[in-house]
């Protein structure tokens, strides 16, 4: 078998590779979020009118949690196609999908206007959004790892990670600058204004992918006749503890993000009096300085191990659990900014920085697409889509503070017993 050696890896210029993921990345995860904000801020009103003010929240986060449904679907999908005709084509597959149905939820009726009917096409939406977005990840992360010299392979895979911040950053900008608009506006027509915007950035970001070329790795599987028929089944047959490590692995990094992030929005003007400007703009700059802090993390990550990183990341993250709600409950827009900052720049960077690199780690080069990708939505399943919701019921029927944060430790709790249980990983086949 012809082995791909780290000289002929690094002649392919992984930092461009890798800069082309972070772009589309970045992309694909602003329209994800944008629908995260938009359900903490506007749909309860304009899809379900009907509903109390907390029914009406909670059935928005409803509609932000299906798209995780279909993630694992996307997964399956886009691994299937992508660990049999290359990693390339499917990355600009998912972000033509993913642009196109982003524009369609800007353009979507409200309840008033057409009825059940519109909640019904923003759920269709969604669930083409969460497609997209499952095929996504597996592809961005494979095309950086898979390119880079296998020392470095945690600091090139962090760049597509760095790419969910950056996606945020966008996502909370745009909203950012809708807020500045009367609220009867923002309400009526103002929220579609992020939504419709995708369609430029979807350009920018096919003119970055088409230039790159297809993995090396891939590339050898085809030369060596190792294309899997059916990745999936194979990936279900010879992998499930792989698949099972993967998929808990990311508890740490999933339930915090998801609950700063979406239930935030909405806990934070509530239950504390605190504007959204100032917790949009507290996200926005603890986002920008996150893309910063994964890459650096992930370097660190390269020298210690990625395991070590991710159990090191998760105790942080408990640890500063209670003291984020703490510093949010003040209300003082210093103690918001230094919440943010310490959750998403610092626990954020040290929880995500290395999933990349260990998860695709797991996993055989024939299937790693589908394993690293399933693997990866799974988590999304099973952690993210029902933090916020879960975190809304905590608040309703506690003090909010203790409570939460103790939802936060229990999710770092399971990262590092897998962790710890899992000694080694067949890290690099």
């Amino acid at each position: 078998m012809r082995v791909i050696d780290d000289l002929e890896v690094t002649r392919v210029k992984p930092r461009k590779v890798a800069f082309a993921s972070f772009v589309g990345t970045a992309i694909e995860w602003y329209d994800f979020f944008i629908f995260g904000t938009a359900a903490a801020l506007v749909f309860g009103k304009a899809f379900f009118p009907s509903l109390s003010p907390l029914s009406g929240t909670l059935a928005a986060f409803a509609t932000f949690g299906v798209a995780f449904v279909s993630r694992p679907a996307g997964a399956i999908v886009f691994g299937h196609f992508g660990d049999r005709i290359g990693r390339k084509k499917m990355l600009v597959f998912s972000l033509v999908l993913m642009g196109s149905s982003t524009v369609a939820i800007g353009l979507i009726p409200t309840y008033g206007a057409i009825g059940l009917a519109a909640p019904v096409l923003l759920v269709l939406a969604r669930l083409a959004q969460g497609f997209a977005v499952g095929g996504e990840w597996g592809g961005a992360v494979l095309m950086a790892v898979e390119h880079a010299p296998r020392e470095k392979r945690a600091f090139y895979g962090s760049w597509p990670q760095a790419g969910v911040p950056a996606g945020l950053v966008l996502a909370t900008l745009a909203f950012l600058l809708v807020e500045q608009l009367p609220e009867d506006q923002v309400q009526a027509w103002g929220w579609r204004l992020p939504f419709l915007a995708s369609a430029g950035l979807v350009a920018v970001g096919m003119y970055v992918r088409l230039k790159v070329v297809e993995s090396p790795e891939f590339e050898n599987v085809k030369r060596n006749k190792k294309i899997a028929d059916f990745p999936i089944l194979a990936v279900l047959r010879g992998e499930k503890r792989a698949l099972g490590v993967g998929i808990l692995t990311q508890a740490a990094s999933l339930v915090p993000f998801y609950l700063v992030t979406v239930f935030v929005l909405s806990y934070g003007p509530k239950e504390l009096g605190i504007s959204r400007q100032t917790i949009l703009l507290s996200i926005l700059v603890a986002c920008v300085l996150d893309i910063l802090s994964v890459p650096y993390a992930s370097m660190i990550a390269d020298r210690i191990g990625a395991r070590k990183m991710l159990i090191y990341g998760s105790l942080y993250m408990a640890a500063i659990a209670y003291p984020f709600f703490w510093l949010l409950s003040t209300g003082a827009g210093v103690a918001v900014l230094l919440a943010m900052i310490l959750i998403i720049t610092i626990g954020h960077a040290v929880t995500y920085s290395a999933v990349a690199g260990y998860v695709t780690g797991l996993f055989p080069a024939e299937v790693r697409y589908t394993g690293a990708s399933v693997a990866y939505q799974f988590g999304g399943v099973v952690f993210s889509a029902p933090a916020p919701f879960i975190a809304v019921a905590i608040a309703a029927e506690t003090d909010g503070s203790w409570a939460l944060a103790a939802y936060i430790a229990a999710a770092c709790a399971i990262t590092v017993l897998v962790l710890t249980l899992t000694k080694t990983a067949k890290v690099n086949h």
